[in-house]
């Protein structure tokens, strides 16, 4: 073998390994069905729907985990929130055809839609992709009851101040969560969707209690203390805009 043909064989080893090492990430759609409390039950159907159909389809379909989520104290609520986990952009496109092609979902999508009073207001989608540093969703495990969950988004100025927070997150600030009994689910960033540039992150809890109890003591953590104290990496330099909601797991999420 040649000096520059070993040498292409090492490159190429390398790669391979570092393709072998690198976690895919995932791809998350995050569908959000808006509703009104209304004689219709808006909520009800359209949680029979997810449940009872769009749920088992898209799993037969490749996707998954999925989480299907319902608002308790968030804006414009009430709503019913789907998360969509697909392995790749190319995992997805499959997965969809796949959707559009079953019969037995087809037909429950027609029920669900057929009605003159609408099982919704509106449906909103956002696009996002999970970080290196959780590239998938942690499904976790529940206790005797489904936890509580808060999703929380932050939105940057711009692509490098987003960039920052993310490496921020990925370099402690999960880490710092996880010691302060925050259970991470997924941490991601949007693709497709509306505020960008931003980043949205979901964290579980035993329950509402534990949740204050979680944040009080990342608050006086010395870590985020210290973290946080950092040149560059305060609120007002990288993050322009926080939201939250707290959610409760629905009927057919695998997320609980």
């Amino acid at each position: 073998m040649t000096r520059r043909n070993a040498l292409a064989a090492t490159a190429l080893g390398a790669a391979g390994l570092a393709a072998q090492t690198t976690p895919t990430r995932s791809f998350l759609e995050l569908r959000y069905f808006y509703m009104r409390n209304s004689r219709t039950n808006q909520s009800q159907r359209t949680s029979d729907f997810l449940s009872g159909a769009y749920v088992p389809a898209i799993k037969r379909a490749g996707a998954g985990p999925v989480g299907v989520f319902n608002a308790v104290v968030a804006p414009e609520s009430p709503f019913a929130l789907v998360v969509t986990s697909y392995p790749s952009m190319g995992a997805m496109q499959t997965a969809l055809e796949k959707l559009g092609s079953d019969a037995v979902y087809q037909k429950a999508h027609a029920a669900y839609n057929a009605s003159h009073e609408m099982p919704y207001v509106r449906m909103e989608s956002t696009l996002l992709r999970c970080f290196a540093a959780l590239p998938a969703i942690e499904v976790g495990t529940a206790g005797t009851s489904p936890r509580t969950f808060e999703l929380r988004t932050y939105e940057s100025d711009n692509d490098v101040t987003l960039q920052t927070k993310i490496k921020m997150f990925a370099d402690a600030e999960i880490a710092i969560f996880r010691k302060c009994g925050m259970q991470p689910v997924f941490f991601a960033e949007a693709v497709v969707g509306s505020n960008l540039p931003r980043l949205t992150y979901m964290l579980g809890y035993e329950n509402m209690a534990a949740r204050e109890k979680a944040w009080s003591t990342f608050g006086s953590h010395p870590d985020w203390q210290k973290l946080k104290a950092m040149p560059g990496l305060s609120d007002p330099e990288i993050v322009s805009n926080i939201s939250n909601a707290i959610l409760r797991p629905g009927a057919g999420s695998e997320i609980r």
